[in-house]
């Protein structure tokens, strides 16, 4: 009676169910898949996580590069097919995303953090006297103590006074988990936003025969980017954030110009036009994350 074949080498592949026959392949001829499955060790874990995003010549590091040094040039060789080295567009997006996420979370939670120092405790005052809250064109807060509420309907400022009935603590808290609200909606908004950008460039550019999907392409790379300077932005150095609010406009213009093409008289004046638009739609994104924070 022939001896049964080791658990750890079936005769067929596990994920196909492909029949083997000798010599035993070391991958599935079908799917591809190893023949020789088993539980994973620690090692494979670590190798896997490092070489997929921490090697040199890993994905990730080779599309930062690209996607740093040389404005447009990952979504052009999106558009020729060359994608196989490279991460999508949208895993490149959500992952600059969670960075800037994290980054407005761990800014809000040190600016809390200085709250919960009982010298610091001890000195505010039981009431607040003093405050402001800016919703777009409206405006709400207490001015020495005294509830005020201009330009929003009369739910939300019945809304807002139980908000800042209460003692200094209590606001503290509240505005705590306000700010972890307007975080947690804020990559919601901006990747509702992205699809209206998209639009705005087919309709600017529908001479170049795009299909929607490819100005959406270039909207994730322009936004991953945009994500990670804005990251850089929260570091609060004058001259960093100085640095950053020019290279915001001038990668988008070069950017454009190496995906679209076109003489620079031209691009700007698509660029006056959706720039202001987008500005717009970002505020009213911000204005409404912002207002369902307070109000809910």
């Amino acid at each position: 009676m022939p001896a049964p074949a080791p658990a750890d080498e079936p005769p067929q592949c596990l994920n196909c169910g492909q029949a083997f026959g000798p010599p035993r392949p070391r991958f599935c001829p079908a799917c591809g898949q190893e023949t020789n499955v088993r539980p994973p060790r620690l090692g494979e874990f670590i190798q896997q996580f490092g070489g997929a995003y921490f090697s040199t010549e890993g994905a990730l590091w080779r599309t930062l590069k690209l996607l740093v040094l040389q404005p447009g040039e990952l979504t052009r060789r999106y558009f020729a097919g060359q994608r196989k080295h490279y991460v999508m567009p949208l895993r490149l997006f959500l992952s600059a995303s969670v960075v800037m996420l994290l980054a407005m979370r761990l800014a809000g939670s040190l600016d809390f953090a200085a709250l919960e120092d009982p010298e610091v405790a001890q000195a505010l005052p039981e009431r607040p006297r003093s405050v402001q809250l800016q919703l777009g064109f409206g405006q709400a807060g207490l001015d020495e103590g005294r509830f005020y509420c201009e330009g929003l309907p009369g739910w939300a400022c019945q809304r807002l006074r139980k908000r800042l009935d209460v003692d200094t603590r209590t606001m503290v808290r509240q505005m705590h988990v306000v700010s972890d609200r307007v975080v947690g909606n804020a990559g919601t908004m901006m990747l509702l936003l992205l699809p209206l950008f998209a639009l705005g460039l087919g309709l600017l550019y529908r001479n170049r025969g795009l299909h929607f999907t490819e100005h959406l392409v270039f909207s994730l790379h322009l936004h991953a980017f945009w994500s990670l300077v804005l990251t850089l932005a929260m570091l609060e150095i004058e001259a960093v954030t100085l640095a950053c609010a020019l290279l915001i406009p001038a990668y988008g213009a070069l950017a454009l110009r190496r995906v679209y093409g076109g003489r620079w008289f031209f691009l700007l004046l698509r660029v006056a036009v959706l720039a202001p638009v987008h500005a717009l739609l970002i505020a009213a994104g911000a204005v409404t994350v912002t207002l369902v924070a307070v109000l809910l």
